[in-house]
């Protein structure tokens, strides 16, 4: 059985305990790889081999690092089908998604932030007539922290690390222990591309036992993590005393906000494919749809045609629309939500049962379900689930819609369906969220801002808001005659 280990240094090593967690495949349910569980000796030992790498890894030329970067990018591009494969069997998701996406933006992140480097510029502010200049240094933090989840595990893993490397910084990292494979690979990637000892470390283990050493390491300049909202609370009461830099990319529980004047059939098909890809497990699904009460009726019809025409399956069957929960307890959490809706008196219009898949049996699959709610407030509506579960409830006014969208206490982002120019810069102004889109989904672009608001995080991600992070200004003030 193969065991995935810790990357320090620039070498694979086993975890000073020698203790293993074991590593579930979601598809069948049964464990085919083993964990280091490592702790605070194995993440002491990374920050040792980082802060070693630190000084020559700072002062490598802007052109130097750029090219490692776009080398690790290329050689992601050509491992595509078997990283693909290890995240759909370590994660449960359809391999085309990993394909398709998964793999493609780990790339793109690197070769991203690969370039981005090299058009970061300082700034210089020259006083005319009292002979004062004045320029601002962006230097390295030094040490950082990136931890990252189990839903996109590369996907998000690059997205801190290529930033943080790419801004001179040292790296201790840590994905999720639910998804820990392709994370495991990218050590070897890294190796061959010349990324020089030390400068990325990768560390396996859980959060309470690693996750928690990184944040609390007190030589550790930054902590970037996305995941739970409790996760993010626990790190902001341990670093926040400490003065760490951090950025915290947290729960969501976002709105599709649907008027009737909307392009409908694009909509639609869009809509199933934002409530349900990767099985709900996407901070940015729109778990909690509002359709004018106009279309209510027509939409709750077509919308529950068009998710059961999902296949639900073996992630590595080319027609597989949905593959497993990530894993069982997260399976559980999900039906316990499921319970609680009928509870609260909603109405389940389609799917919430298990299935079981041929040849499969064991495996955490669930049928996309679709839950009619009477009451935005009741807890359904106001928890994130984060699997393939949305509510829906009709609107009748403009206002109405805005007080539901925003009646949460996350801020991360929002859909809207409108033909209508005024209606879209009225709310967008209005939504409570860090990114709104408009007549689309998902659709992202590297250079802008991406982050939540409210219990959805603090500080931003994205383009040279990255950059800013994982560096530390230093303004110079020069008085010449």
């Amino acid at each position: 059985m193969q065991k995935i280990i810790n990357y320090i240094d620039g070498n694979y090593c086993e975890p000073l305990s020698r203790k293993w967690l074991d590593n579930y495949n979601p598809a069948t349910g049964e464990v085919y790889s083993t964990i280091a569980n490592s702790n605070a000796k194995d993440i002491a030992k990374a920050y040792e081999a980082a802060k070693a790498a630190f000084p020559g890894w700072s002062n490598t030329s802007i052109e130097e690092r750029s090219k490692i970067l776009l080398k690790i990018a290329t050689l992601i591009e050509k491992r595509l089908l078997p990283l693909a494969e290890a995240e759909a069997r370590d994660n449960g998701k359809p391999l085309s998604l990993a394909l398709a996406v998964d793999i493609p933006r780990a790339s793109s992140n690197f070769r991203f932030f690969g370039n981005a480097i090299t058009q970061f510029a300082s700034e210089a502010h020259e006083s005319i007539g009292l002979g004062t200049m004045n320029f601002t240094l962006r230097q390295p933090l030094g040490v950082v922290g990136c931890i990252s989840p189990w839903n996109l595990p590369l996907y998000l893993f690059t997205w801190k690390i290529a930033p943080a490397i790419a801004a001179g910084n040292t790296v201790v990292a840590k994905p999720s222990e639910v998804t820990p494979m392709t994370a495991f690979l990218l050590g070897e990637i890294c190796t061959e591309a010349g990324l020089p000892k030390g400068v990325l470390n990768i560390v396996h283990g859980t959060g309470p036992s690693a996750g928690q050493a990184i944040v609390a390491h007190p030589n550790i300049k930054a902590i970037s993590f996305t995941g739970g909202t409790a996760t993010g609370e626990h790190i902001a009461r341990t670093a926040a005393p400490m003065f760490k830099k951090l950025s915290l990319e947290l729960g969501g529980k976002n709105p599709n906000l649907i008027f009737a004047d909307c392009d409908y059939d694009k909509m639609l098909a869009i809509t199933v494919k934002s409530s349900f890809a990767n099985q709900g497990q996407i901070c940015l699904c729109g778990s909690r749809i509002f359709v004018e009460q106009s279309i209510y009726e027509k939409f709750k019809k077509d919308f529950i045609t068009k998710v059961e025409q999902l296949k639900i399956g073996d992630p590595f069957d080319a027609k597989t629309d949905m593959g497993a929960l990530v894993s069982k307890p997260h399976l559980e959490k999900v039906q316990s939500y499921i319970a609680l809706a009928e509870k609260e008196g909603g109405k389940i219009l389609s799917g919430g049962k298990p299935v079981k898949v041929a040849g499969f049996e064991k495996g955490y699959y669930l049928e996309p379900t679709i839950i009619e709610v009477y009451d935005d407030q009741c807890r359904v509506n106001q928890e994130e689930i984060f699997g393939p579960v949305v509510t829906i409830m009709p609107f009748t006014t403009e206002e109405e819609a805005l007080q539901m969208a925003n009646g949460v206490k996350y801020g991360l982002s929002a859909t809207l369906w409108t033909a209508d120019l005024n209606r879209t810069m009225r709310m967008s102004k209005k939504i409570e969220a860090g990114i709104v889109w408009v007549n689309t989904w998902l659709n992202r672009d590297l250079r802008t801002p991406f982050g939540g608001m409210k219990d959805s995080g603090v500080g931003r991600e994205g383009g040279f808001e990255a950059l800013r992070f994982f560096t530390e200004a230093k303004n110079v003030c020069i008085k010449y005659e």
